[in-house]
């Protein structure tokens, strides 16, 4: 059938790659000129499996009152008179207990771990590269009382099986030589080694290649206007271009997607929360990292691509702006410097904000809608990279009528309700 796929994003390209790999008459639609170009741009770097793990829970409103008062905190947040944002804050409030985070987290890890053997075998099928590592990653505690309270954390990694290693200081500069320079300031760390690191940008462009090799159409430098519907279906995607038919319709506009379904009358429970990172030159590479360190002190995530090094952090809720506020970078600038202080040169970083589309419970929206053909792949949150090649894969079967090799049902949209939103 024929499939308009909504954004270019890493979810959008991957949902195209695997629609057209299914045998599907597949074309992408998005405002910018190339893939990629918004939140895919500039994350974190992280593939983590391990780490998927919804951030309401048990404890988070306490810590996130103690967030908002640090000078180099995690958390942001700046009122609007919107009440969709506050809707949304209290959605997560309702998530923030031990029985929601268990079942968020247990829809999240599937899809997560699932994705990942997905990006294994698209390496090994089409040989695609970028700046790819497989050294684990590092979750790094500058204080005892951190790592004393790794406990449920722990609990949780075994539950699911997930491979982990507790380290002391010492195994912390196994892992991560360059931290030596800097061991007084390291208490232990938790080291997940089959996490990976890639550069989600590279990765998506190249992905789109590969996508149009196999029939993909991409029509870039496109407005999405509007959805148009009949009581039933959708009957057209109302562009800049005029209006655009298929037979199926793929939203994956990550924030921007609830905007365009609520005038058919979707609800969809996302909302953006802005996310920043530099991108700094590595000047010494014995000084860098070789993989990922997440600074738990900070919520930073430290990671090594090639021969730059990225650092990302900060959750901001401020609705969709875009402004670059210079404390955010301070934080960043704070954290590498802090843990690797040879490694990359700040006085050449580029500065890059995005806005991760949250759900108020952790997982994220991939399947059909009450619109018999429009199917939804977004709300991945800080996880689009993580979790791209599988919700891709699962869409396509989804689309496709087939079975997904592993349970969707609850990543739904329908599993939204009154009580928890």
């Amino acid at each position: 059938m024929k499939v308009l796929v909504l954004g270019s994003g890493v979810i959008g390209v991957t949902s195209a790659y695997y629609l057209a790999r299914a045998g599907h008459e597949v074309t992408v639609i998005d405002r910018q000129p190339e893939p990629a170009l918004e939140t895919s741009f500039a994350n974190a770097g992280e593939v983590s499996p391990g780490y998927s793990s919804p951030w309401a829970g048990p404890g988070v409103p306490v810590k996130a009152v103690k967030w908002l008062l640090m000078k180099h905190g995690p958390l942001v947040i700046r009122p609007k008179l919107d009440p969709v944002m506050w809707l949304w804050l209290l959605k997560m409030l309702r998530n923030c207990t031990a029985a929601r985070y268990a079942v968020n987290k247990s829809r999240m890890i599937p899809i997560a771990e699932y994705s990942r053997d997905c990006l294994r075998a698209l390496r090994a099928e089409i040989g695609i590269r970028y700046d790819e590592r497989e050294r684990g990653t590092l979750q790094l505690f500058r204080e005892q009382a951190q790592l004393d309270h790794t406990g449920d954390d722990i609990a949780v990694l075994k539950q699911y099986g997930v491979p982990y290693e507790v380290l002391d200081r010492g195994g912390c500069i196994a892992a991560e030589p360059a931290l030596a320079a800097v061991k007084d300031k390291i208490a232990g760390g938790l080291r997940l080694p089959q996490d990976e690191t890639g550069d989600c940008h590279i990765f998506t462009q190249a992905l789109a290649l590969e996508a149009e090799k196999i029939g993909v159409r991409f029509r870039f430098n496109v407005g999405i206007d509007g959805l148009n519907a009949d009581a039933t279906r959708i009957t057209g995607v109302a562009t800049g271009a005029g209006v655009m038919r298929a037979d199926a319709y793929v939203v994956a506009l990550g924030s921007y997607s609830p905007r365009l379904v609520r005038p058919l009358g979707v609800s969809l429970p996302v909302y953006p929360v802005k996310g920043y990172s530099i991108t700094v030159p590595v000047s010494d590479a014995d000084g860098a990292p070789v993989s990922t360190v997440m600074d738990e002190s900070y919520k930073v995530a430290i990671t090594r691509l090639g021969n730059r090094i990225r650092v990302g952090g900060t959750a901001e809720v401020s609705g969709y702006s875009t402004k670059l506020y210079a404390a955010r970078r301070a934080t960043l600038d704070h954290s590498l410097t802090e843990l690797f202080p040879r490694g990359g040169d700040l006085s050449k970083a580029s500065f890059w904000c995005g806005l991760r589309p949250m759900t108020p419970d952790g997982p994220p929206v991939i399947g059909a809608t009450r619109y018999a053909n429009l199917h939804l792949n977004t709300g991945h949150g800080t996880l689009g990279w993580t979790m791209a090649c599988g919700s891709g894969r699962v869409l396509a079967d989804l689309l496709s009528g087939k079975r997904p090799d592993i349970d969707t049902k609850e990543l739904s949209i329908d599993r939204y309700d009154h009580r928890f939103g």
